[in-house]
């Protein structure tokens, strides 16, 4: 039996689901009787959920980076003035220091104070295997020059150089780097094209396997309730996750059955549609903010059906989706890209409806969610039926590929 410690960073999102992908395969090689310890770098506002049962968790809190990324919005192109993010930087002295040794000194203190932590925990429990889950990548950093005695893992549930959130520091030389330190990398099915022949991390082809994400699970039905309730629990990003064809496709349908919520941060930058939805719909339409891991799965579990916002980007492919089709229950995907990933599998669900930015909010594009709502609600697929759809993201076989990396 084997010796783990999985690296999971939530200072962005509390509700992350990357983390929550690590957790689940902790659960599964704990199950299989190997000994896994997590370390959760968390915000210092919003703790780690408790960890699995039989798994040890040790915890690093970076409040001064929530903060710094509050007062200066991410970095995030357009909104507030750069004057007044500094300004906003300047009212939290730890926040300031945390901002200098990441722009001046290039020394975050999550990957610094990470690679501290990593080393002191390889020297206490003498692990086989360390593994870094990103993204965030300052973990996978972090581990990149930790001395430990036991082989070093990348999970890759995003990618790095190519991901089109942002402009990734080093690009494809930084992660050649980053992958020279790795004994093996996970990828998602989507990252392959990076290591094909003549593409940009071919040379470290040899290194990755495709590892689906751990995400199906059996839900139980949702407590029996008046009209339906759609929810959707996740984060907004300009330009890459957008709410506006959402509101406005439930704002024309306006079906007094149905409840709107959705729970996540982003919203000051479409504070404009939240208004607009909000007045069409009333208390429709509701907006809880950021949920702490386990608020947020029960207003997943309440909900009668599921939604999922698409995003821009072909390359990278949402989690959440494989957690929604492991519930059984309706999933309505409103997609902005052509070539989005998540679609062949969608094929695959009975209980699916896909709807196209590109298509508009027509007359006859609501009259199909009115008619599929009115076909789907109060449906559910059994977990077996969903799991023989998609196994290689049931947990068990995911803990399987990903012992059999290992040799």
């Amino acid at each position: 039996m084997m010796r783990f410690l999985l690296i999971l960073d939530r200072v962005e999102n509390p509700a992350s689901a990357n983390a929550l992908m690590g957790c689940r395969l902790a659960a599964e090689l704990t199950a299989a009787g190997h000994t896994v310890h997590l370390l959760e770098l968390w915000d210092g506002q919003t703790p780690p959920p408790a960890p699995p049962q039989g798994v040890t968790q040790h915890t690093l809190p970076f409040a001064d980076e929530r903060l710094m990324n509050a007062a200066l919005e991410n970095g995030a192109k357009g909104g507030t003035p750069v004057p007044l993010r500094l300004a906003r930087l300047a009212a939290h002295p730890t926040a300031a220091v945390a901002a200098f040794r990441q722009l001046v000194l290039h020394a975050p203190r999550r990957t610094v104070a990470s690679h501290r932590a990593v080393e002191q925990l390889d020297a206490q429990f003498h692990f086989d295997a360390v593994c870094a889950v990103c993204a965030p990548y300052r973990a996978a950093f972090a581990l990149e020059t930790a001395r430990t005695g036991g082989k070093k893992l990348l999970w890759q549930l995003d990618p790095y150089a190519s991901n089109q959130d942002y402009a990734a520091p080093g690009g494809y030389a930084r992660e050649g780097k980053l992958l020279d330190a790795m004994d093996a990398v996970f990828i998602t099915p989507q990252a392959l094209p990076d290591y094909e022949e003549g593409a940009p991390l071919h040379a470290w082809r040899g290194k990755v396997r495709v590892l689906g994400f751990p995400a199906l699970l059996p839900a139980a039905p949702p407590p029996a309730h008046e009209g339906w309730r759609c929810v959707f629990c996740g984060s907004l990003y300009p330009g890459v996750r957008e709410p506006d064809f959402a509101l406005q496709l439930f704002t024309a349908l306006d079906d007094p059955r149905l409840t709107l919520t959705m729970a996540g941060g982003g919203w000051p930058r479409f504070a404009a549609q939240a208004q607009a939805a909000s007045a069409a719909l009333g208390g429709r339409f509701q907006r809880p903010g950021t949920l702490p891991p386990d608020e947020a799965a029960a207003l997943e579990a309440g909900a009668d059906v599921l939604l999922n916002l698409g995003n821009r980007y072909d390359n990278q492919m949402p989690s959440k989706l494989f957690g929604y089709l492991g519930t059984g229950k309706p999933v309505l995907h409103l997609a902005v890209s052509e070539g989005d990933p998540t679609l062949p599998y969608l094929a695959r669900y009975p209980l699916a409806l896909v709807l196209h930015k590109k298509d508009g909010v027509t007359p006859e594009t609501v009259q199909t969610l009115r008619g599929w709502l009115d076909a789907v609600c109060g449906q559910y697929l059994p977990y077996a039926r969903v799991a023989a759809l998609y196994p290689e993201f049931t947990p068990a076989r995911v803990a399987q590929d990903f012992l059999a990396a290992l040799g």
